[in-house]
């Protein structure tokens, strides 16, 4: 975990922001890592999971959201 807790919380507060849209289609997100760069480590489940857009929604869905509403973070990344 990154040793920024408070970036970590703002990330997660964030991604409980994003999620209710997620969830509507089946699928959720996962804060697994806040890096000290700013890299946002998520594990998309459920529907997200397996689904071909999911790289859509992580990158102009979740990582713009972040990006807009939680600075420091630089970017985010599936694992």
């Amino acid at each position: 975990m990154s040793r920024d807790n408070n970036l970590y919380e703002q990330v997660e507060k964030s991604l409980g922001s994003i999620r209710p849209s997620l969830q509507a289609d089946g699928g959720d997100v996962e804060l697994v890592d806040v890096s000290d760069e700013g890299v946002v480590s998520v594990r998309l489940t459920g529907a997200c999971r397996g689904c071909p857009m999911s790289t859509m929604t992580l990158k102009m869905g979740i990582e713009r959201a972040l990006r807009t509403q939680v600075p420091g973070v630089t970017s985010v990344e599936s694992v």
